[in-house]
């Protein structure tokens, strides 16, 4: 779905994800698998790229700042 998303600001994520929570610093955070897992991507909207920021366990994202994770590196 992303591949083929134009999202062009987060009100675009919401309308397509209405679960998806807007934390700021242009990150989303989405409930996977009934809320067993989180996903966050940081969307740089002008250039219609999303960066995997965080996977991981509902316990394990309870442990972080969503707005400043990055386990990318």
């Amino acid at each position: 779905m992303a591949t083929k998303a134009q999202w062009r600001s987060p009100a675009d994520v919401k309308a397509a994800f209405g679960n998806a929570s807007i934390v700021g610093n242009n990150r989303v955070v989405f409930n996977i698998k009934g809320n067993d897992y989180r996903l966050i991507v940081a969307i740089a909207y002008k250039m219609q790229w999303a960066y995997v920021k965080f996977v991981g366990t509902h316990k394990q994202y309870d442990a972080i700042d969503a707005a400043t994770v990055d386990n990318s590196k």
